[in-house]
Parts: structure tokens; C-alpha cells; sequence
């Protein structure tokens, strides 16, 4: 399954669970000072971001190789977490009254611009570049992890293929791995022990 078709059916998922939540539902507890709103809107910005960042200009070079790396250099480099939360009640307000349509609307358009690129297209992410199947894995992980945010939030059940979830896990051991931590996750794994309390790789 190509890194597109594995974006396409994660965001599909992602838009299928939102057309399941009742008006009652969005103002409730999402994830952490998340709502269910911002939550959701913090989730469609995986799809966003891959329209605004193609609409970009290249980058000169690759200078992130993988989403592994991604994760464990940049990801670290650029994130503030207050402003990842600011920007999540933004997008969550940007739902506006009909989410679905708009993440729809917004999920075919960042489908006509990825259709439209040369294989061999650089992502520029804060000015650094990174090819774009590794960019759409690291948007699949960000889909995958925050659909199930969702639906454990909401009690709604989410229908994510068995690919994404396996690419999203496979990727999350990896970036444990690089930062030092394969052998707790490797142990967990296999029921030798419970990870560490409060670990996560993002």
C-alpha cells in the first residue's frame, strides 16, 4: 500500500468518525484541555498541513530522510506545546457547523495537490525538506493516533484499516528505539514489563 493510499484511507476514517459525533459530543473532554471540538480540529490539521505545505515552494535539498527522523530531530526542534494546543482550538473552531464537509472539502483538495506532484517532491517543513511519502507517513501517524484519541474520547468506535494503525505503531517503535528507548518498548511488547509511567514518544 503506497504512503498516499495509506494517508487517503486514514483521514477517510478519521472523517467517517466525525460524522458520528453528536451535537452533545463536541463540547466534551477530548484529550487533556482539548475539547472534543479541538481535538477534532487539532486531528484535521494532519490533512491541512499537507495542502498549505505543498502549496509551498521546495526546499533546495532533504535535509529530514525519514518520518523516523522527523520525529526524533524536528519534531523536537519546532514543537511548543502551547502553541500545538492554540492552534487545536483554532482548527476546532474552523469546523465550524458542518465538520465533515469541511474536512471533506478540505481532504479532496490536499488529494488533487498530492495527485499533481512529481515522485520526487521535497516538503519544506520550517525550511528544512523531507521527500513527500515519508512527510504523508508522518501525517498517517498523526491521523491514526488522533482518531483513536477521538474515539476513545467519544465512546464511537473508528474504523481505521489494520495498515495505518500497523504503519503508525511501526513507526512509533522506531523513533522509541532512536531516542534510546527500544529496549523498554521491545519489552513491553512481549510482556516482560510495563513502560515506563508517562512515556511517549511526541
Amino acid at each position: 500500500m503506497t504512503k498516499t493510499t495509506l494517508f487517503l484511507s486514514s483521514a477517510g476514517a478519521f472523517v467517517h468518525l466525525l460524522g458520528e459525533i453528536s451535537d452533545d459530543q463536541w463540547s466534551a473532554p477530548g484529550l487533556g484541555a482539548w475539547t472534543v471540538r479541538s481535538l477534532a480540529g487539532h486531528t484535521a490539521r494532519a490533512i491541512l498541513t499537507v495542502e498549505n505545505y505543498l502549496l509551498q515552494d521546495e526546499p533546495g535539498d532533504v535535509t529530514i530522510a525519514t518520518a523516523e527522523a522527523y520525529y526524533s530531530t524536528a519534531y523536537l526542534a519546532f514543537t511548543d506545546d502551547s502553541a500545538v494546543a492554540a492552534r487545536g482550538v483554532e482548527a476546532g473552531e474552523w469546523l465550524g457547523e458542518h465538520p465533515v464537509a469541511q474536512v471533506s472539502s478540505a481532504l479532496e483538495r490536499a488529494t488533487d495537490v498530492i495527485e499533481s506532484q512529481p515522485s520526487d517532491r521535497i516538503v519544506s517543513i520550517g525550511g528544512m525538506g523531507i521527500r513527500l511519502p515519508e512527510y504523508l507517513r508522518t501525517r498517517v501517524f498523526e491521523l491514526v493516533v488522533h482518531t483513536i484519541d477521538l474515539s476513545r474520547a467519544t465512546g464511537l468506535a473508528h474504523s481505521l484499516p489494520d495498515s495505518a494503525v500497523e504503519d503508525a505503531v511501526t513507526l512509533a517503535a522506531a523513533v522509541a528505539s532512536r531516542r534510546g528507548s527500544g529496549e523498554d518498548v521491545l519489552l513491553a511488547l512481549t510482556g516482560r514489563r510495563p513502560m515506563p509511567e508517562g512515556f511517549s514518544v511526541v
